[in-house]
């Protein structure tokens, strides 16, 4: 699968995004403080509490969380307003196991550059939309002196926000100028919130072009490992499996064409031993080449296969498989064989009694598997291992794998992948 590069950011100056700018500035002139509220006060109590039995933990826990979702939210709200076609950032994982993982997945999406940058243009925002409801008071102001001679007491009108004294004789003509001001400021306001915003939230052409290689260069790297790993397996099935059985088979019916003279009862017997080792051994020839590309799955769907996997596991399973439509063969593919040796797995190490798997189509263009078994846990990534086999079939169809077996299970397998029709 190639990586896609995004396409040439949109004009920021449309009346269409102005209009839309405006209105959201001004919301966040509203929303900002109470966000950055709710912040502050998340890291003074998890610094404060921190000593207290670690109680201010889950504080910083909730703060690592509330940056995630406000930057995530921040990103979404610029590509809605603007159509930028900011590709969608997935939450960053260790991959690790265990408690270390998972302080291993807070301190990577603490540190994600991601949130950061939509926070940074989160606080520009609320900044733009205090400048904004400022202006628009001016405005108001404006139109109030434009009309001052009508209703007027005094011989001065003052201009709100700045304090300025007009006559009334000059009151029409400086109104009219600083509702024309002010207007022309709000637009200004909106139309550089849409530069800075491009500026912080779009990545440069450069880094687009970089992280597109960096893509491509993984998934071709976990294409030769899978293909690497996926011949070493044949290999082993070939040399510990058919080929003694062929073998096998070879020197019985040599016996039997010695004996098929001087003991046709026994040459019989040898003849009919070599027979069932034929059907054994095209048994194990039919399943190896079903391990290499199952019929099925082209045939009838990702659901289908499934369903006839969980039905040849040793290992009961509970299959819940909800899609509405067909993925690329490359994806369905990838997710057919990450479950498939994940349930093999299951059944030769992790001694389960009950395996569930999980498929959804989450949001729009993602396919997403779990494999949950109820057994003794403590599953590591091996090179040259099934797991490993699953990460970089995963790898190389442009997904990710996330990988949770403690000590003592459950032991879950997550795969996420794109889902190009």
């Amino acid at each position: 699968m190639n990586a896609e590069v995004p396409s040439p950011v949109r004009s920021v100056a449309r009346p269409g995004h102005v209009a839309g700018a405006i209105a959201q500035l001004a919301a966040m002139s509203l929303i900002g403080p109470i966000v950055f509220t709710v912040l502050f006060l998340l890291l003074g109590l998890g610094l404060g509490l921190l000593p207290a039995l670690g109680i201010g933990l889950l504080f910083l826990i909730a703060l690592s969380y509330a940056i995630l979702g406000v930057g995530r939210l921040e990103t979404a709200r610029i590509d809605g307003l603007y159509g930028f076609g900011v590709p969608v950032a997935r939450p960053r994982t260790s991959g690790r196991p265990g408690f270390g993982g998972f302080l291993r997945t807070l301190w990577l999406q603490a540190t994600d550059p991601t949130s950061w940058r939509g926070i940074a243009n989160f606080s520009i925002a609320t900044i733009l939309g205090w400048i904004t409801v400022a202006l628009a008071s001016v405005a108001a102001s404006g139109v109030v002196m434009a009309f001052a001679p009508i209703f007027a007491e005094s011989s001065t009108v003052r201009i709100a926000r700045v304090g300025i004294e007009v006559p009334i004789a000059w009151s029409i003509a400086v109104g009219i100028i600083v509702l024309i001001v002010a207007i022309a400021g709000i637009i200004g306001v909106a139309v550089l919130h849409g530069v800075i915003a491009r500026a912080i939230i779009v990545p440069s052409r450069e880094a687009q072009l970089a992280e597109a290689a960096r893509t491509a260069d993984a998934q071709h790297a976990g294409a030769v490992r899978a293909a690497d790993v996926e011949r070493t397996r044949i290999e082993r099935d070939l040399h510990d499996g058919v080929q003694p059985r062929l073998v096998s088979v070879g020197m019985t019916l040599g016996l039997a064409q010695q004996k098929i003279d001087s003991d046709p009862e026994a040459a019989r017997a040898l003849i009919d031993e070599a027979h069932t080792s034929t059907k054994a051994a095209i048994t194990e020839l039919r399943q190896l080449a079903r391990g290499i590309h199952t019929s099925v799955l082209d045939d009838r769907g990702l659901d289908a296969a499934l369903s006839a996997l969980a039905a040849r596991s040793v290992v009961p399973v509970r299959l819940d498989v909800r899609l509405d439509g067909r993925c690329s063969r490359e994806t369905e593919a990838a997710a057919y064989f990450a479950i498939a040796e994940a349930l093999t797995n299951a059944a030769k190490h992790a001694r389960a009694t009950e395996i569930r798997v999980v498929v959804r189509r989450r949001e729009p263009g993602v396919l997403w598997a779990r494999v949950e078994d109820d057994g003794v846990g403590g599953a590591r990534v091996v090179p040259g291992g099934g797991l490993d086999g699953i990460n970089n079939r995963v790898i190389a169809a442009g997904g990710e794998t996330r990988l949770d077996s403690p000590v003592g299970g459950p032991t879950s397998v997550e795969v996420t992948l794109p889902c190009a029709s």
